[in-house]
């Protein structure tokens, strides 16, 4: 099914508006739709009870003051998650109840020291909690407002005992939102999650994630060849999603041409390649500060600072996508305005 917006791509909240408030709190996603959001993106981890939990990653302690908590310092730990090693604190390994007792905190302190001031004022959310707030937002503003959520570490998960998918599946029938399929898009950096889905009749767009680099952590699955991300980028791998899921997701600079000198020239010819297959393509994550724009739109040294973020997001736009994750949803609406204005 199409979710492309009717004028110019999707603007959707990447974990509520991060840009000025710690992300995943509520007061993030609420902010996001007073700022013009068409969607927000809860990313999904789990507790060791079964409970879907809204954390950028399963390692929770640069997002939460778990580190401030003496009753957890033996939970400290280090795990091999999708290849890399983390050490720390994770959502597995802790009830719901004792999650539950954590607070919010800025992940980005460095670029935005602002949102500080918002640090321990909010306990971290279960997907449930997110759901609600779109309905309540929705009811507020007189629209649907749209979700999409992110299913992180599904074979990691799977591995330690946790059917992530199957988690979803029950939670979505458990709060009628498997009824609301022109309201939810669901995507991952792993096919197979996305694949036992569609088998399970899901009723939502199926979004494929890939990385500018690497290969998925799922890869390689029995009976098929190890894929790389730039694989399924490629006009075989298209043709092979095209037939599994509804769209793509893929990192902005994968939408950019560069020079030599990596200087944005224009757009590539993805989006074009993705739609002739009839695929949706989503980008991510749109953000002003200079250490996150192309060499091009950069001001200054000064990576915390906005560069040219207008020249940035408006090339964006004119690839043709679908939907922009944005850390501040305002400038989204902002560019997409501009764009399209008569």
């Amino acid at each position: 099914m199409s979710t492309r917006a009717a004028r110019g791509p999707l603007i959707i909240g990447h974990r509520g508006a991060p840009g000025y408030r710690p992300e995943h709190s509520a007061a993030a996603y609420r902010l996001a739709f007073e700022l013009g959001a068409d969607a927000v993106e809860p990313d999904i981890v789990v507790s060791s009870d079964g409970v879907l939990v809204v954390r950028h990653e399963n390692e929770i302690s640069g997002t939460t003051n778990v580190a401030d908590h003496p009753e957890f310092a033996s939970r400290r730990t280090t795990k091999t998650v999708d290849g890399t090693k983390h050490t720390g604190w994770f959502a597995e390994d802790f009830t719901w109840a004792e999650l539950a007792t954590l607070r919010c905190r800025e992940r980005l302190s460095k670029v935005r020291p602002d949102n500080r001031d918002y640090n321990d004022t909010e306990p971290i959310l279960r997907l449930r909690d997110v759901l609600r707030i779109v309905e309540e937002e929705g009811a507020r503003a007189n629209r649907e407002f749209r979700v999409v959520i992110e299913i992180k570490h599904a074979h990691f998960l799977l591995q330690a005992g946790y059917d992530i998918g199957s988690l979803l599946l029950s939670e979505l029938a458990e709060t009628g939102w498997n009824e609301r399929p022109d309201q939810l898009i669901i995507e991952s950096f792993e096919l197979g999650v996305l694949e036992s889905l569609s088998r399970a009749r899901v009723r939502s767009t199926l979004v494929y994630l890939t990385e500018r680099f690497g290969t998925p952590p799922d890869e390689p699955r029995p009976g098929r060849p190890s894929r790389s991300y730039s694989w399924y980028r490629s006009d075989a791998g298209l043709d092979f999603l095209a037939q599994r899921v509804d769209g793509i997701s893929v990192a902005k600079g994968n939408l950019i041409r560069v020079n030599a000198l990596g200087r944005a020239t224009g757009p590539t010819d993805l989006v074009a390649r993705a739609h002739a297959r009839g695929l949706l393509v989503y980008t991510w994550t749109l953000r002003p500060e200079n250490r996150y724009l192309n060499v091009k739109f950069q001001t200054s040294l000064r990576g915390t600072e906005w560069g040219d973020w207008q020249s940035e997001f408006g090339l964006i736009v004119d690839s043709g996508v679908d939907g922009i994750f944005v850390d501040h949803p305002d400038l989204g609406v902002a560019i997409r305005e501009a764009g399209f204005a008569t």
